[in-house]
């Protein structure tokens, strides 16, 4: 009997450190699983916490779409609820995205369809030699000036929530439209 019991534990044990294992894992399929769980309720666009702000450019335009350009398949980003503190922060964390982005719909409301993680060049570049890198991908560089007014910055998109035809982590996403915006 003590001996089942005491097997019984050791499996115990091991499915336990075998899931907390699963759990802290920081490869890049763990790390979509961490965005996809901590936006997932944003789905539901009335979800989005109050820190997340709308992103207007300098134009006063919200829902970003690729300028038309010979060759280049047209396409958009969608709209952009930014947290300004997560901005601030260079700490890249998957599960802490700095933007929600929504496509707007037909019908009027808004459907996620992909997060954003920013940070400023001058924070970032404050303690690292290198550009961020999460999910295996490294950021890209915006410098200034540029449409939206800011400084230089680093940024990574994660389609998650729409597939992206050109890939989960390009800018622009040629299945996502602003006609309705």
């Amino acid at each position: 009997m003590r001996m089942g019991i005491a097997i019984l534990v050791v499996a115990v044990c091991a499915a336990g450190a075998v899931a907390f294992a699963a759990a802290s894992s920081s490869s890049p399929g763990s790390q979509l699983d961490e965005a996809r769980n901590a936006t997932a309720a944003f789905q539901n666009f009335d979800n989005l916490p109050a820190e997340f702000g709308e992103l207007k450019d300098t134009a006063g335009i919200a829902c970003i779409a690729m300028p038309e350009m010979p060759g280049m398949p047209a396409g958009a980003m969608g709209i952009h609820y930014v947290n300004g503190g997560r901005v601030a922060d260079p700490r890249e964390i998957a599960s802490r995205p700095e933007a929600i982005i929504y496509e707007p719909q037909a019908n009027g409301t808004k459907r996620l369809v992909a997060v954003e993680y920013v940070v400023l060049q001058s924070a970032w570049d404050a303690t690292h030699s290198s550009r961020p890198v999460l999910f295996g991908q490294q950021f890209n560089f915006t410098p200034s000036p540029n449409r939206f007014g800011l400084p230089p910055f680093y940024s990574l998109h994660a389609w998650i929530w729409k597939n992206n035809p050109a890939g989960m982590f390009a800018m622009f996403n040629p299945d996502v439209t602003c006609a309705f915006a």
